[in-house]
């Protein structure tokens, strides 16, 4: 599965959720069987060797002696992911422990009573309270309350440029909303797109958005939305974010076809890779994407920088929105609990943040600095590093956080935004109604 295919599985995957609304607590169980072992349901791609390895490394241990259980990986293939886990979690053969995106991910499952509420755990426990990036960590919660062990690689939103056509036309990256505005308005006159959209796939365009709410009305905007309070879509940072988007639209900002450019089948990379558009805001898989398909322009022109802050904003610079990582959740059901916290315990150490390295992930792990030397690209490895540790707050992509049954009319409306279909107004009218 190529690099930016995975970015559009997570969102497939918190979708498919959807009816996972359903789930009862009765039925919920291990299905360990007697021995002690534990189940841990995993997704089935490329990653995952890693926990893989982890698993190995847990059997082998003193944890393993200590607590009388050993780790069972169930990998089931990435697209079946979803829909078996579903499956399972609603019979008695439940995995102890399984993979999911947190937020809207597991809200089913938390309110069915199924999920081992971390918060105390981690509080307790130094290596789980100190091995993570806090942001991160954070990013795992809902109401507040943690369910989540972080267990793979970090991928934040980064407004990514192509440091030739800076050079070119003498543009420096953007710190302000005011510069960035000046430089669409001297790359237009040079008749260069300014960023590359692929909008015929509606994730692409929620990231602009994302950015938005968080610099104009901070991170507590979308904490209230994504807590389950429909009314925080009226507040007003959602509506100037949505006019400012119209804004650059209607400006050509994306040019004039961005609707009909898909990035899943790699369109929007190859625009901005060509030189037909000179940034890209897009996630950090962006350069795995670019590496692969590109790697001339990858290794010779690609440039990275923060989304620039919204004068008069109340959000903080080094905010970031994305995908924090995946996380494992422990069953509340599962028959060997101190098994499944020890296996969980795994994730914070060297030896894991090493293998996350070397499959070309960025751990999220506060050991990890050190080790980025050996990353494929140890300058863009330390940036998005930083960039996460110094996070104030690490917003969870809004369509794997919200409520699964908001995630699809959330992004039928934001298209209508971007194609012209509705107004901001509208937009905010029609998100204030979800039920």
């Amino acid at each position: 599965m190529e690099s930016y295919s995975r970015r559009w599985f997570l969102g497939v995957g918190a979708t498919t959720l959807i009816s996972a609304a359903g789930l009862t607590a009765c039925g919920s169980g291990s299905g360990s069987g007697g021995s002690g072992t534990i189940t841990a349901m995993v997704y089935g791609d490329d990653a995952v060797k890693i926990q893989v390895k982890a698993a190995e490394r847990f059997n082998a241990s003193a944890a393993a002696r200590r607590t009388g259980g050993k780790v069972k990986l169930e990998k089931v293939p990435a697209s079946d992911y979803p829909a078996k886990l579903r499956t399972a979690m609603g019979s008695p053969n439940a995995p102890d422990v399984f993979f999911n995106w947190g937020g809207g991910s597991i809200k089913a499952y938390k309110e069915a009573n199924q999920l081992v509420d971390l918060t105390d755990v981690i509080e307790s426990d130094p290596v789980l309270k100190d091995g993570f990036l806090p942001s991160v960590l954070d990013s795992g919660a809902l109401d507040g309350r943690r369910y989540g062990i972080p267990m793979r690689g970090m991928q934040p939103v980064i407004l990514f440029y192509n440091k030739t056509i800076f050079d070119e036309h003498k543009l420096q990256p953007p710190t302000t909303w005011d510069q960035l505005l000046d430089i669409n308005a001297k790359l237009k006159k040079a008749n260069i797109t300014p960023f590359a959209l692929g909008g015929a796939d509606t994730w692409t365009e929620l990231m602009w958005l994302e950015y938005l709410v968080d610099r104009i009305g901070g991170p507590e905007v979308f904490e209230r939305i994504k807590n389950g309070d429909a009314s925080g879509w009226g507040d007003p940072a959602v509506l100037k974010a949505a006019e400012t988007v119209k804004q650059l639209i209607d400006d050509g900002a994306f040019g004039k076809g961005f609707s009909s450019v898909s990035y899943n089948n790699g369109g929007a990379p190859a625009v901005f890779a060509r030189g037909k558009a000179a940034m890209h805001l897009m996630g950090s898989w962006e350069y795995s994407t670019q590496l692969g398909k590109f790697p001339d322009f990858a290794k010779k022109h690609l440039g990275w920088c923060a989304f620039p802050r919204y004068e008069g904003g109340s959000g903080d610079i080094r905010n970031v929105v994305g995908n924090p990582t995946n996380y494992w959740s422990v069953n509340a059901r599962t028959s060997n609990r101190d098994a499944a916290i020890a296996f969980l315990k795994d994730c914070a150490s060297e030896e894991y943040a090493k293998d996350l390295i070397d499959n070309g992930d960025i751990p999220t792990t506060s050991n990890a600095a050190k080790l980025l030397d050996a990353s494929p690209n140890p300058e863009f490895a330390r940036f998005q590093y930083e960039m996460v540790q110094q996070a104030p707050a690490f917003t969870l992509s809004w369509d794997q956080a919200v409520d699964p049954s908001w995630q699809s009319p959330m992004l039928t409306e934001i298209n209508k935004l971007f194609v012209g279909k509705s107004s901001p107004a509208q937009f905010v009218s029609a998100l204030k109604g979800l039920k």
